[in-house]
């Protein structure tokens, strides 16, 4: 049997039709860029997130490097972050001229360790940069109350968490549950096709609280000001997002829930096929909505485990081999290994696994008895 670690056709089947008039209706309307369908999408996003404003752009790295300049972050400014994360958290920190802050991660979420912050607070922090990491919420409550004690700016990678919630209140019996991205002062998602609401390439949004942050990004996003009248207030980047993207998340955006809970049915059920098996499976605290973008493990024989899957023709991946403190591009931090312990170790004991709202049970059971196969013969 051959299961992917995704399948985009499978997705696109289920709703074919409507994808293809979507395309066809912005193709034989001539508008092609920040049309109707981008504004539609743009207060549909909002609403879904419960943020005031949201402003779509090229891609995920925008909605983070965009995010920062409007923000005003910049040369002498400090953001603390993860080191344990896709390299665009952090470059856009470096490229918008401040500097990165890593904060070790917490072993059971692969989150910053919020804990940890507080810590790292120099006079020049700006702001903290969380990453909702693989879909579960960094713990915001906690996060807020940083932010209020320091007036520290929050920048939310939502890269990987659309349609993530996070419990404000910490109480089960009154929770606040509010959707990730809509929490800080600005919240970034991708809508790279491997997301939760994935489109047909390249795409991001900002969504926002503050009116003022909004307008800036929507200037940031078309060099700076007014394209059709050529008058420009600032100095900006073409990073619009394309109408026929902003169609085809239109559509999506309409299942993205029902897709949202089958991720989760899956996800149950691979914990529980797991539970009798040396392999750390992804958590869920009280106060988070996970949404698996990524179904992540966790083990000392990663490697031969990817190994033996792949030779049963399992696809996996290992989300992130190296932390980013230590990639070369980041060597001029003088970060060492061993600085932050549990990142380094998720990057050589993480990998994932298929998961996706088509992914039928029976190839789980497959999955499932093909990894329990390979623990059983590690233990002879």
């Amino acid at each position: 049997m051959k299961i992917p670690l995704l399948d985009l056709k499978g997705q696109f089947k289920t709703i074919q039709d409507e994808i293809e008039k979507a395309v066809r209706d912005v193709l034989e309307s001539g508008r092609y860029i920040l049309g109707p369908n981008v504004e539609a999408l743009e207060e549909e996003v909002a609403n879904y997130c419960g943020a005031s404003y949201a402003i779509g752009v090229a891609s995920g790295t925008d909605a983070l490097r965009l995010s920062l300049l409007a923000l005003g972050i910049g040369e002498g400014d400090e953001v603390i972050t993860t080191p344990f994360t896709f390299i665009a958290t952090v470059e856009v920190i470096t490229q918008v001229g401040a500097t990165p802050v890593f904060v070790d991660i917490d072993e059971q979420t692969f989150n910053i360790d919020v804990d940890k912050i507080e810590n790292a607070i120099t006079s020049r922090t700006k702001a903290i940069l969380p990453v909702h990491i693989f879909g579960h919420p960094v713990d915001m409550e906690k996060l807020l109350k940083i932010k209020e004690k320091y007036n520290i700016l929050i920048i939310e990678d939502a890269a990987q968490a659309f349609g993530s919630e996070c419990n404000l209140s910490h109480d089960k019996n009154q929770p606040q549950w509010k959707k990730v991205g809509s929490i800080g002062d600005a919240g970034c998602f991708s809508f790279f096709p491997t997301k939760n609401l994935g489109g047909a390439g390249d795409g991001g949004m900002v969504v926002t609280n503050s009116k003022d942050v909004a307008e800036r990004l929507r200037l940031l996003r078309a060099h700076g000001g007014n394209s059709s009248k050529y008058s420009y207030n600032a100095l900006g980047y073409n990073s619009r997002l394309d109408e026929l993207q902003a169609a085809i998340l239109r559509v999506k955006l309409k299942y993205v829930d029902k897709w949202i809970n089958l991720r989760r049915e899956r996800a149950s059920l691979y914990n529980e096929l797991f539970s009798d098996i040396p392999l750390r499976v992804p958590c869920c605290e009280s106060y988070a909505k996970h949404t698996f973008c990524v179904y992540t493990v966790k083990s000392p024989l990663r490697d031969k485990l990817r190994e033996y899957l792949q030779t049963e023709g399992i696809g996996t991946k290992i989300y992130y081999p190296i932390p980013v403190h230590l990639q070369i591009a980041y060597k001029n931090l003088n970060y060492r290994e061993g600085g932050f312990p549990a990142a380094e170790k998720a990057c050589k004991q993480v990998i994932s696994l298929p998961i996706y709202p088509e992914l039928e049970k029976d190839k789980i059971f497959y999955i499932a008895e093909k990894i329990k196969n390979f623990f059983k013969r590690e233990s002879l």
